[in-house]
């Protein structure tokens, strides 16, 4: 991406990361991300690969006014962008998308998205009085076609049970037509787990038929609280005690995972979201249960009946 549409350096009052992160991660802070008031171009909360010491994560999100646009081009990258809140227009060097998003935030409603490939142009205008997006992009050596991504085409999985029943809303799940990003939504009911039993995806496993046991997979989560002023707790550990770290996060915060473990927990009174953008070794989500914890699956009880928290029926959804 041009310099001008990368994101802000993390450096400065209230920010989580301090410099580069290098590979060794044994400090909490070089995990978290905290949200910064936006900057010139709307952002307010951003790392890139580089500044998170791994191979192929960037992230930005951003918020625009009515008839505020910021534009650029992808470069060596594909690219997402998931509308957080509001609507904009979205155009690229091959089409039009015209005017999309319904959902004023991401607890009342399903997502609207666009996936560009490498080498493409595109603009985006706001609509509405806030717009709310977050992008990723990872560097790729392919192309593949520009796709609108509307709330039908993001399929509702309901996962777990009992107390660790979630939501994901599978906005580019594995198999979609591009080479690695992954994307997905994530609800979390007051009082529930995610991410568990806690799971790894950072080898690269296959079978004798080839198969993949396990991608090799960084991680970003981006949180959203229901109500704003709550927080949720995450853990990000390794069986070797390489990393071992427990972060609070608050509204618009990020948690980098570069391996091992990551459950999440939402307290009681708060819905937590999170927005989880992944790439590596594989266009894939196989993942390992951490073995001392796999056995919690067969104990859990029935899926909870108030899932799913958004669907496409929504009022203001479209």
């Amino acid at each position: 991406m041009p310099s001008e549409w990368l994101p802000s350096p993390l450096v400065g009052e209230g920010l989580g990361v301090r410099g580069s992160i290098e590979r060794d991660f044994l400090m909490t802070d070089s995990l978290l991300i905290h949200s910064h008031t936006p900057d010139a171009n709307g952002s307010f909360a951003s790392v890139t690969a580089e500044q998170a010491g791994w191979q192929y994560l960037n992230m930005d999100a951003f918020r625009l006014s009515t008839g505020q646009t910021r534009s650029g081009q992808t470069d060596g990258y594909e690219q997402v962008w998931v509308l957080l809140g509001g609507q904009c227009r979205f155009r690229s060097n091959t089409q039009d998308f015209g005017v999309m998003g319904r959902r004023p935030n991401v607890f009342s409603g399903m997502p609207w998205a666009v996936y560009l490939s490498r080498h493409s142009t595109y603009e985006i205008e706001a609509v509405s009085d806030t717009l709310e997006i977050a992008t990723c992009w990872v560097m790729t050596d392919e192309d593949h076609p520009a796709q609108l991504i509307p709330p039908q085409d993001s399929p509702i999985e309901i996962r777990g049970g009992g107390t660790a029943t979630r939501q994901i809303n599978g906005i580019i799940p594995p198999g979609f037509d591009c080479q690695r990003l992954i994307c997905v939504e994530v609800y979390t009911p007051p009082g529930h787990w995610s991410s568990y039993p806690p799971h790894k995806h950072d080898v690269h496993r296959v079978d004798e038929t080839g198969k993949v046991l396990e991608a090799d997979l960084e991680e970003i989560y981006f949180y959203k609280i229901d109500p704003a002023d709550g927080f949720a707790y995450q853990r990000v550990y390794t069986s070797d005690g390489k990393i071992d770290s427990l972060m609070l996060a608050r509204q618009h915060d990020a948690v980098l995972v570069p391996e091992g473990y990551h459950p999440v927990a939402s307290p009681p009174g708060y819905t937590t979201y999170y927005l989880n953008f992944l790439a590596g070794s594989a266009q894939s989500l196989a993942n390992m249960d951490d073995p001392q914890l796999a056995w919690v699956k067969n104990s859990w009880g029935a899926p909870d009946p108030r899932l799913p928290l958004v669907h496409l029926g929504m009022e203001n959804n479209g």
